[in-house]
């Protein structure tokens, strides 16, 4: 009796193991995420503990505003790298990289910093001028590395992780009024072929991204293209694709479905046109407010979470199909009196402490991070 029952114990266990499997065995397994996934775009200067929060969060890069205006803000007063300088260094002592976007043409150059240097033989010759400054300091080998080395003499803050800048993004959201004005994408290919000729003159293995484009402007002529038409109408310049080796999309959406259209549609341009640069996703995310009839973005504090999670499962399972290299969230605090959705999109509220939403929560489990360092 006692062997009857030992046995009857032992295969209900065995079918329970079994039905266990069986139902396990139906769901996905945790999605891989290629190298430098997961970025983000803070609003705001970054700190230390930003910097620690972020790496011990999982993030592998921050995606930094460059304004040629604020850097040579004189057309004889040099370059005033300051502000870069210690961006570049509160990341790379947290082990971060940096993805720059250069954009807005100094008052010196044009009356409207939108304006894109292309227009006159100064122009081109200033902005070409800087890109190669700025790929000679801080690319490999650049002055800002051998600057910050902890090897020899101490004169500025040694960096515990030499990180150089390795992909260089030209302007932003170069498809709408706000960034660049008027919008047009031969302009925007002839600066595009200028600055891939620069960087690539300094460090030839430097990767040139276009702009991120806005995925559906509501504006039209001079002041807005839809990024899939604005794209296709680049690859119409002849010889262009050699100038660039990835396309960047900023797909502003009203839900996570949405997003996926913009990313298809822009890849199949790239299609259209034989080509397969790398993809990035250098901005997007949604609002944590509950306005949504007013602002599209915003979906409250669930509807944040629950579009983070269904964009990035997109993302992370079409990434090799799409050549995507990464993806950057939109933002990392709110950033209150800003733009319409700016308020709430981050993954903290805003204040110099960190009260984290649970979109922060959603992300680290993607991540693999932890939510505090």
């Amino acid at each position: 009796m006692k062997r009857r029952l030992t046995a009857s114990l032992l295969l209900a266990c065995l079918l329970a193991t079994f039905f266990a499997v069986a139902q396990s065995g139906s769901a996905k397994p945790p999605l891989s995420a290629p190298k430098g996934f997961f970025g983000i775009v803070p609003q705001t200067g970054m700190t230390p503990t930003d910097a620690r929060y972020m790496k011990a969060g999982g993030i592998e890069s921050v995606r930094v505003a460059v304004s040629w205006s604020a850097i040579q803000p004189q057309e004889k007063g040099g370059y005033e790298w300051g502000s870069l300088d210690q961006t570049l260094l509160t990341a790379s002592n947290a082990g971060l990289r940096v993805l720059p976007f250069f954009y807005s043409t100094p008052r010196w150059l044009s009356g409207n910093w939108r304006t894109l240097p292309v227009n006159s033989a100064r122009q081109r010759a200033a902005w070409t001028a800087f890109l190669k400054a700025a790929v000679k300091r801080y690319g490999p080998g650049g002055e800002f590395w051998a600057e910050h080395s902890p090897a020899g003499v101490q004169y500025q803050t040694p960096v515990s992780s030499s990180l150089p800048i390795r992909e260089w993004q030209i302007w932003n959201e170069v498809n709408f009024f706000y960034f660049a004005y008027p919008v047009s994408p031969t302009n925007y290919a002839k600066l595009v072929k200028m600055s891939g000729s620069a960087i690539k003159s300094v460090d030839p293995s430097a990767k040139v991204i276009l702009s991120g484009l806005f995925g559906e402007p509501k504006a039209t002529g001079a002041r807005g293209m839809p990024a899939s038409d604005f794209l296709r109408a680049i690859y119409k310049v002849p010889g262009i694709k050699s100038s660039f080796d990835g396309v960047a999309l900023h797909p502003y959406a009203v839900d996570a479905e949405s997003l996926e259209e913009m990313v298809e549609e822009l890849h199949e341009v790239t299609l259209e046109n034989h080509d397969r640069p790398a993809l990035y996703i250098t901005e997007m995310g949604w609002g944590s407010q509950n306005d949504f009839n007013q602002v599209a973005y915003e979906q409250g504090i669930r509807g944040q979470v629950k579009q983070l999670r269904a964009s990035y499962a997109f993302m992370l399972e079409n990434a090799r199909r799409l050549n995507l290299k990464a993806a950057y969230w939109f933002s990392w605090k709110d950033l209150p009196d800003s733009c319409t959705f700016c308020d709430s999109v981050g993954f903290f509220r805003a204040g110099p402490r960190f009260h984290a939403k649970p979109a922060w929560r959603a992300f680290v489990a993607l991540t693999g991070g932890r939510p505090r360092p």
